[in-house]
């Protein structure tokens, strides 16, 4: 897929197109002639959404130039909480990890800037963490979730042997008025994603939450949403064993 706009699924090039196909449907790659007619597109996000990212696009950009990351690691990709994550390859010594999150980004961002901020490393995983920003935004559950199978059929299809995570959107104090929605889309992603080779759902939500099932009050910084170090302890943890290759 090249830069330039987002495309729903019916105007990906044809080798996504097909994969998006056959990993809604769950159709054979020989069958895809009995899918073809599915109407799987979700709501079309308009060009000019993404023109506030590009100066962060540009600059993962320049800093490729400057010295390329190694083909084959672990991309760990989506909004604010992987931006922020300042520790990532200290947390991952063992492993060549690098960090391409944008604040504030939604999935139909990172699945619009993969050709530049994903793919060109040919990684052997991606991790996303995406879709807290796409709900705070007032998108519909099914929205939200329709947006995490595009990104995932892209990811397939132009990676078709890395290993794809997807972590759980996490609950927080400030954001708690949505911890159902939160709830509803992580469990459809995690049902969706078991039935796909290849794929991880990593659970964080659980694990930052207390024995009164409310969010840890010491995870978080000032703001209530982003985590301190504490909280990163927490989600290191919990990936740290998906990153062994398999």
């Amino acid at each position: 897929m090249t830069g330039g706009f987002y495309r729903s699924p019916m105007f990906l090039p044809r080798t996504s197109l097909l994969a998006l196909l056959v990993l809604v449907s769950g159709a054979q790659p020989g069958r895809i002639h009995a899918v073809e007619t599915v109407e799987v597109a979700p709501p079309v996000a308009h060009v000019d959404r993404f023109a506030k990212w590009e100066s962060e696009i540009a600059a993962f950009e320049k800093a490729d130039q400057a010295e390329a990351p190694a083909k084959g690691g672990i991309v760990f990709v989506g909004s604010s909480s992987i931006r922020l994550w300042k520790t990532l390859g200290h947390d991952f010594p063992n492993y060549p990890v690098l960090n391409r999150g944008f604040g504030g980004s939604e999935i139909v961002d990172s699945t619009h800037f993969a050709d530049r901020i994903i793919f060109p490393y040919e990684p052997r995983m991606v991790v996303l963490y995406a879709g807290g920003n796409d709900i705070h935004a007032g998108r519909s559950v099914d929205e939200v979730f329709e947006n995490l199978k595009v990104f995932l059929a892209s990811a397939r299809a132009h990676l078709p042997k890395a290993r794809i995570a997807y972590i759980s959107i996490a609950g927080n104090p400030s954001r708690w008025a949505e911890a159902d929605k939160v709830k509803a889309l992580n469990k459809r992603a995690e049902e969706f994603i078991q039935t796909q080779p290849n794929m991880k759902f990593i659970n964080v939500f659980s694990e930052m939450l207390g024995a009164d099932g409310l969010p840890l009050p010491d995870i978080f910084v000032a703001d209530k949403l982003h985590m301190n170090a504490e909280g990163y302890k927490i989600w290191t943890r919990v990936i740290a064993p998906l990153l062994k290759p398999e």
